[in-house]
């Protein structure tokens, strides 16, 4: 894709880097920088594969609606391996991409309601909640007034990673949702299972392992790469495919929890501008990305008619 200025989106003031797109802010410590720098070593030689294949064989046009992802995001990863080029007409363009890192936005529909992710348009908690009980048919939202156990309690914002595990029952918070406390690991880890999906299919997963009492943290002990058909069944897998057509989400990545001792699985959260973790080795990075870009590939080739994508 054509460069962009994504550097704009920081500023670095009061020993910290602001994110001005969803308002993070980042503390500049050992962990930032060899978060940086384990994101550089696997974002230059993409970028070479890139601009390899754009000069040999170019990849899709795309136009990004309301901009184009910077190159943390697992979208820009698999557009590069494609050697996808961006463009500003999106008469012109193979695809229109919807990319907002937001919880809630306006889509592209407006644009052309052929987009990709042109209608995922609200990934809050209560959203995810709902259309998980809906497909799967058992909940995972919690009362917390009611409820008499441990649960947790996070913000409906996609991205906050402010989740608690809280003692019910006891009052209800505003912006706030109550899950149930899926378990899951062992040996004093928990274990998420990060499942990107592409036109509606699970492309791979990362299984990602921290400390039970770094549950909702946003780093990992580490990070392994595993085919689907390893972590779910038929069955599963037809549910979370349902879950993501009921989501409109035609690229994102899936938060899924096993719990260990009913064995029922959990989607507890939904990224439609999702990243790479950082703790995956280098090899698995490359090979998550060439699953991920032909993907997309085959999504806009198959589903394409020149000026857009049809759902």
């Amino acid at each position: 894709m054509s460069g962009t200025p994504w550097a704009a989106t920081f500023t670095v003031r009061d020993g910290s880097v602001h994110y001005h797109r969803t308002g993070a802010q980042i503390p500049i410590d050992f962990a930032l920088l060899r978060d940086v720098l384990a994101w550089s070593t696997y974002y230059l030689p993409l970028r070479l594969k890139g601009a390899l294949r754009r000069l040999f064989n170019p990849g899709p046009r795309l136009f990004f609606v309301p901009k184009s992802p910077p190159p943390w995001y697992l979208f820009w990863n698999a557009s590069a391996w494609i050697g996808a080029r961006e463009t500003d007409r999106h008469e012109e363009a193979d695809a229109v991409v919807y990319f907002e890192d937001a919880t809630w936005g306006e889509g592209a529909a407006s644009i052309d309601a052929l987009s990709i992710n042109g209608r995922c348009t609200d990934v809050s908690k209560s959203r995810v909640m709902r259309t998980f009980e809906d497909v799967f048919g058992y909940p995972l939202e919690i009362d917390p007034e009611t409820y008499a156990g441990r649960a947790v309690e996070k913000s409906e914002l996609n991205g906050a990673h402010d989740g608690r595990v809280i003692q019910c029952p006891q009052p209800r918070r505003d912006g706030f949702v109550y899950q149930r406390l899926i378990e899951t690991g062992d040996n004093g880890f928990v274990e998420d299972l990060r499942a990107p999906c592409v036109g509606g299919q699970l492309v791979t997963v990362f299984v990602k392992r921290r400390p039970e009492a770094q549950r909702f943290a946003n780093s990992n002990t580490s990070v392994q790469l595993a085919e689907p058909s390893m972590f779910f069944s038929a069955r599963e897998l037809s549910s979370i495919e349902a879950f993501a057509r009921a989501m409109e989400l035609d690229w994102g990545g899936l938060d899924i929890l096993r719990d260990r001792s009913s064995g029922r699985i959990y989607i507890v959260d939904v990224n439609k501008t999702d990243m790479p973790p950082l703790a995956l080795p280098f090899r698995d990075k490359m090979r998550a990305s060439q699953k991920l870009g032909r993907a997309l590939e085959a999504l806009i080739r198959d589903h394409s008619d020149g000026s857009g994508v049809r759902r």
